[in-house]
């Protein structure tokens, strides 16, 4: 399986190849990404080879694992990444980060909606069920798929593993035959302001 290359005209969602490792590392030397994601830290460039050759590359071939770069349209460096983890028996949980040059220019906001759907779409990866799940506090995070319809289900206590400590994470959903807008209240008008990070890499 190959990855579409999925795009609105401003953002492009498409596949990540050994021309994007650099940078891949160099994001990750942002104290924000380990301290919202599971990614290791500190963070190196045999992580970033390891990614690619034995999660990116083989999660493709298997369709378990879709993972994408996201990039501006018409700019080639990296600005983030995406994908669908643990896709299986109609069900998915998406997570994403962003390198510090790609943050508050809505292109996460942006590829976040191409990715859901194609989630759910028949000719994509034929989803029913799309999850969701953060760190408690990474507002931004929830914020951008709150945009697209997720509804939060909970609390899970000590459910993510990050940096080897375990620690709780909201969860939430978002059916193939729900809306794609906000169905529930923001639930603060001063949530907090962290980084727009979730995902593993």
């Amino acid at each position: 399986m190959q990855p579409p290359t999925l795009s609105d005209g401003t953002v492009v969602v498409d596949r990540l190849t050994e021309g994007d490792l650099d940078d891949i590392v160099e994001a990750c030397q942002d104290p924000e990404i380990p301290a919202w994601t599971t990614v290791p830290s500190p963070y190196g460039r045999a992580d970033a080879e390891s990614f690619l050759d034995l999660m990116v590359r083989p999660g493709w071939v298997r369709g378990d694992q879709r993972v994408w770069a996201v990039r501006a349209a018409g700019e080639p460096r990296i600005q983030g990444v995406i994908g669908l983890h643990g896709v299986r028996d109609g069900s998915a949980e998406i997570g994403y980060w962003m390198a510090p040059w790609g943050r508050r220019r809505g292109l996460l906001g942006r590829a976040v909606p191409l990715v859901t759907e194609y989630a759910f779409d028949p000719s994509g990866a034929a989803l029913a069920r799309l999850t969701w799940s953060a760190v408690v506090g990474n507002w931004p995070s929830r914020r951008v798929v709150w945009a697209v319809g997720f509804r939060v289900e909970g609390t899970r206590r000590k459910h993510l593993l990050k940096q080897g400590e375990r620690v709780d994470a909201w969860v939430g959903g978002l059916l193939r035959e729900d809306p794609r807008e906000p169905v529930e209240p923001w639930p603060t008008a001063d949530a907090g302001d962290g980084s727009a990070l979730h995902g593993v890499a």
